[in-house]
């Protein structure tokens, strides 16, 4: 669908889900996530009195301000199944008065990561490529308006990338690079950054499975970090993960520069991580429930 505003964007892929839904007639519409493609596929399905499941369900941020959290919410209000990661997001629902259609599962990203971190050892080369020492680098990814549409956030990010002593990895968002050149910011990476297009999924994987740490504003990657054991910095006041928080592997710190450079410097986890996502085979135990009768 390309960039545009959220409403546009939603509505156009509703329309386009809407005409395939009529045409195929499934028995049921799995959505995954949060995305604008999520809430526009539920809402396809819904309004077709089609069935919706809804994978990782149940979580929540609590900021409003973020268009994945009203995505969240309305996706799981219309949905018939609702398959949770954690304990967390089971109570989040709860809480919500939903409980009817409500399995815990795991999460499937344990799955893929499970599936591919081998591979991505054996195809990528991007640390030889980049002249990066495994547990000697950064790897930061910033996208959300809320750090790309403020001037301030993003200067702060930058100053604390080029104190952090370490070599950083950023691959940089089409919208991050855009904005970038609009504030004139580009000039501002330091010599340690290594500002490069955004990579695949293999390479990124490779890349983050042996960083020192990981900084971002991406949900997933927050979570990607604590499945791969790398400690992580969330560039953000609020999260959806806030089981990696409390297990010690998360920290919070917003676009503050001294929080940033702080936590750099501090960021080694003395606990073991915790199963929070549970063990191996969401996805079976996905499909196990989708076979059940009735």
């Amino acid at each position: 669908m390309g960039s545009g505003p959220h409403g546009k964007q939603t509505g156009e892929i509703l329309a386009r889900v809407e005409e395939v839904l009529v045409k195929e007639r499934p028995d049921l519409v799995i959505v995954f996530g949060d995305t604008n493609s999520t809430l526009a596929g539920a809402l396809a399905a819904v309004k077709l009195h089609i069935p919706v499941a809804h994978v990782e369900a149940g979580l929540r941020s609590f900021d409003r301000t973020m268009p994945e959290e009203i995505n969240r919410v309305a996706t799981d209000h219309v949905s018939d199944l609702l398959f949770c990661p954690t304990e967390t997001a089971v109570r989040n629902l709860r809480n919500e008065g939903i409980t009817k259609g409500v399995h815990l599962v795991g999460d499937v990203m344990v799955d893929a990561l499970e599936y591919n971190k081998g591979i991505a050892a054996k195809k990528s080369r991007i640390l030889e490529k980049f002249g990066l020492s495994r547990r000697g680098y950064l790897v930061v990814t910033v996208h959300r308006p809320a750090n790309t549409d403020n001037r301030g956030n993003m200067e702060a990010i930058l100053s604390a990338l080029g104190e952090s002593g370490f070599p950083v990895l950023f691959p940089v968002h089409p919208r991050t690079r855009k904005v970038l050149e609009g504030y004139g910011l580009r000039e501002r990476l330091l010599g340690n950054v290594i500002a490069i297009e955004p990579l695949g999924y293999l390479d990124m994987l490779q890349a983050m499975a042996h960083a020192r740490t990981i900084l971002t504003d991406s949900g997933g990657m927050q979570k990607e970090a604590y499945l791969l054991g790398v400690p992580c910095i969330t560039l953000r006041d609020t999260t959806e993960w806030v089981e990696t928080v409390g297990d010690g592997w998360n920290m919070l710190v917003g676009a503050n520069r001294g929080r940033i450079v702080k936590a750099i410097r501090m960021c080694t986890p003395e606990n073991e991580r915790s199963m929070i996502f549970g063990e191996a085979g969401a996805s079976r135990r996905i499909a196990g429930v989708l076979g059940e009768p009735g």
